[in-house]
C-alpha cells in the first residue's frame, strides 16, 4: 500500500510540475485557428514528403542531396518524433530507402560541411528506428569529417585547421556552425560517445571567438562585415543544437551559452514590428526574410523551454515570430520571402539584392524545427 501511495505521490508531483511548466509558457498555447505548431508542422512535413529532391531552385534535379533538403528532412523527422506521427516517420524512411540501392550515388561525398550535414538524417532515423544501417552511414560521415584532409577540396588551410584538432573542412563561414554541429551532435546522441560533442564544442568556440561582434551578431565571414539574416540564423540554430546536448559540466558550455545569450539579447532589439527579422539584420532598408526568422524562432523557443532565456522577455518574441512566419505560408504549405542560396561576398548590395523564393527548403526547414521545438 505504501508503495502505491508513493507512486501516486510521484505521479501527482510530476503532473503538478508538468502543469506548472505548461502554465508558465502560456504564450506557447492558445493559437489562432490554423496556426498551431501541430497543424503547421504537419502541413509543411506532408509537403516535404511529396516534394521531389530539390536543386536550389533550378529546374534540373540535383546530382546529390542538397544541404537545404537535408535540413528540411531532419526537421520533418524531429516533427514526426515530437508529434508521435508514426505514419510520417514511415514516409520519411521510405524516401530515404533508395540511398541504400539505386540512388546511392546521391549521397554527398563527405568532403565539405554542406555535404557532411546529410549524415544528421540517417542518424535521426537510427535514433527513431534503431536500424543499425542508418547508424553506420551517419557515423561514418561524422568520423570522415574529422579525418585527415583528403580529396579535391583540400587547401593549405585545411592542414592548419586539422593540426589544431578542428575539422579540415573549417572555412570560417557562420553557416558552418549548423552544418557541423547538427552532424556531430547527432552522432553523440546516437552513440553516446563524448568525442563528438567535444569536437563540435571546440569548433563552435573558435567560430564564436572569431566572428561574434560586440553587438552579439556575426559577420558572415571575417572578410564579409555584414550581419546576414540566415547566416546568423545558422549560427543561432547551431548553438541551440549543441546546447541541448552539452552537459552542464562541459568545459565549453559556459562560453557557448554566453555567445548564445548575447546573440538572443541582440536579436530582440532587431525584431521588426511584424515579428520578422530582416535579410540584413541591422539594416532597416532590407526586406523581412523568412528563413532567418524561422531559425531565430527555433533558438528562442528552445531557449525558453530549457530555461536558458527568461520566459517573460523571450516567449512573447518567439510567439510573435512564429505567427509572422505562419503568415508567410501559402495554400501549398510553402513559405514565401526566403532568401535564395547565398555565398559570401564583401558587397552590401549583393545581400540586399538576393532573390526572394517561395517554397525553398532553406525556409521550409526551420519551420519544421520550430514546430517540433514547441511540441517537445
Amino acid at each position: 500500500m505504501k508503495k502505491n501511495i508513493g507512486l501516486w505521490m510521484l505521479l501527482l508531483i510530476g503532473t503538478s510540475v508538468s502543469a506548472q511548466a505548461q502554465k508558465a509558457i502560456k504564450e506557447f498555447e492558445s493559437w489562432p485557428k490554423g496556426t498551431s505548431p501541430a497543424e503547421i508542422g504537419k502541413r509543411v512535413a506532408d509537403r516535404f514528403v511529396v516534394t521531389p529532391h530539390t536543386n536550389f531552385g533550378r529546374p534540373t534535379p540535383p546530382k546529390v542531396i542538397t544541404y537545404a533538403e537535408t535540413c528540411a528532412w531532419y526537421g520533418a523527422l524531429k516533427f514526426a518524433k515530437e508529434s508521435n506521427n508514426k505514419e510520417l516517420l514511415l514516409q520519411l524512411a521510405k524516401r530515404f530507402e533508395p540511398f541504400f540501392g539505386e540512388k546511392a550515388s546521391m549521397i554527398p561525398v563527405p568532403d565539405h560541411v554542406d555535404y557532411c550535414v546529410f549524415g544528421a538524417v540517417p542518424l535521426e532515423l537510427y535514433k527513431q528506428t534503431k536500424e543499425k544501417r542508418y547508424l553506420e552511414m551517419g557515423q561514418s560521415i561524422a568520423d570522415k569529417q574529422w579525418g585527415p584532409p583528403e580529396g579535391k577540396r583540400v587547401v593549405p588551410e585545411s592542414h592548419v585547421f586539422y593540426s589544431k584538432g578542428l575539422t579540415w573542412q573549417t572555412r570560417m563561414w557562420i553557416d558552418d556552425m549548423f552544418m557541423i554541429n547538427a552532424l556531430q551532435t547527432q552522432a553523440y546522441r546516437a552513440t553516446g560517445e563524448k568525442k563528438y560533442l567535444d569536437r563540435a564544442a571546440k569548433e563552435m568556440v573558435v567560430y564564436l571567438d572569431s566572428l561574434q561582434k560586440t553587438n552579439g551578431l556575426f559577420y558572415h565571414a571575417p572578410d564579409v562585415p555584414f550581419f546576414w539574416g540566415r547566416g546568423n540564423g545558422w549560427m543561432a540554430a547551431g548553438m541551440t543544437e549543441i546546447l541541448t546536448s552539452l552537459p552542464k559540466n562541459h568545459p565549453e558550455r559556459a562560453r557557448i551559452m554566453k555567445g548564445y545569450q548575447t546573440m538572443m539579447a541582440s536579436l530582440l532589439k532587431y525584431q521588426t514590428e511584424s515579428g520578422m527579422w530582416r535579410q540584413l539584420v541591422d539594416v532597416p532598408a532590407s526586406w523581412e526574410e523568412s528563413s532567418g526568422t524561422g531559425m531565430f524562432a527555433y533558438a528562442m523557443v528552445t531557449g525558453v523551454k530549457n530555461g536558458w532565456l527568461p520566459q517573460k522577455t523571450y516567449a512573447p518574441a518567439a510567439r510573435k515570430a512564429w505567427l509572422a512566419l505562419v503568415s508567410k505560408i501559402d495554400a501549398n504549405a510553402e513559405i514565401s520571402d526566403v532568401c535564395e542560396g547565398t555565398n559570401k561576398k564583401n558587397d552590401l548590395q549583393y545581400y540586399l539584392d538576393r532573390k526572394r523564393i517561395t517554397g525553398d527548403m532553406h525556409g521550409q526547414a526551420p519551420v519544421l524545427w520550430t514546430a517540433a521545438a514547441f511540441l517537445q
